[in-house]
């Protein structure tokens, strides 16, 4: 985004170290201690949003945790939608840095084993109402899994959850997309969130546009219950943004990490869980987080 867009602040952080806690080891807190002031743009306008502060985690955005012993109530606030944003399982394309965007790949094996894991979690911590997912088989192959754990009878595809559309770069390996596709690369490393991609991609804005709507849309459906959201870590990082619009970036989203939004009065947006791999200790993970990160795709 250019220097003119980003929502100028002030602000001062407290860090403090987070309680002893086998969920939290080498985290601290980082808390907003003075008012932000913001510029009007469609991307930082909502000054609604909010984030627990221990999600602004340092230096380690994504320590080992280990699995919780404590499953969640079944009881939702009554007053917002809780939605359990999950990004599909590993597909050969993550593994091998390929751009994916909309093309429609499948899960590798070891994906099929993070979403059967993700799904058995799900299944016996939270009461889940529905199912969403992007409509690519990498993100419906995962929530299938999730919703015949959770004994929820269909899962519903919502287009609007799909990755961002990278144009020209789809298909390339990223290490050599700058050879290959050069006009396409610069736009897609631009700074600039309206600019297109070459080959019909889209600007983070329009993605950001998009998915935010969806899930508000789903929200507004679901007010007091909890839903599960399987889409992509593109997605997941807009998500990000419209809850935490100033906070610092949410990291690398993993291949089935657990993000847990609350959503109530249409634009007041909660983040409650960031980045939960814990399930994956046996199973493993990309590391990488490669289509979780800056690539998104």
């Amino acid at each position: 985004m250019s220097a003119l867009s980003r929502a100028s602040h002030t602000i001062t952080r407290l860090c403090l170290p987070l309680p002893s806690s086998p969920l939290h080891s080498n985290l601290t807190y980082t808390i907003p201690l003075c008012s932000f002031k913001f510029h009007i743009n469609h991307r930082y306008r909502h000054r609604h949003s909010l984030i627990s502060p221990h999600l602004l985690r340092t230096p380690n955005p994504f320590p080992a945790m280990a699995p919780s012993n404590n499953p969640s109530s079944d009881s939702v606030d009554p007053t917002c939608a809780e939605i359990i944003v999950v990004r599909h399982g590993e597909t050969v394309w993550n593994v091998d840095g390929r751009i994916q965007g909309h093309i429609d790949v499948e899960l590798n094996e070891v994906g099929r084993e993070q979403a059967a894991v993700v799904a058995d979690r799900i299944s016996r911590e939270f009461k889940v109402s529905a199912v969403y997912s992007s409509d690519l088989k990498r993100a419906f192959e995962t929530a299938e899994k999730i919703a015949a754990a959770c004994g929820v009878a269909e899962v519903i595809k919502d287009p609007d959850l799909r990755e961002r559309n990278l144009g020209d770069l789809q298909g390339l390996v990223l290490q050599e997309a700058a050879k290959v596709s050069a006009v396409a690369y610069r736009a897609f490393k631009s700074h600039r969130t309206n600019q297109d991609i070459p080959g019909g991609g889209e600007s983070l804005d329009k993605l950001y546009d998009r998915c935010t709507s969806s899930l508000e849309r789903i929200a507004a459906k679901h007010t007091g219950e909890r839903v599960v959201v399987v889409t992509h870590g593109g997605v997941i990082r807009e998500l990000y943004q419209r809850a935490c619009p100033n906070g610092k970036s949410g990291g690398r989203v993993l291949n089935t990490s657990i993000n847990i939004f609350h959503i109530s009065d249409g634009d007041r947006w909660t983040i409650k869980t960031w980045g939960d791999v814990s399930h994956l200790n046996e199973t493993g993970y990309l590391k990488s987080g490669f289509g979780g990160d800056k690539t998104s795709g």
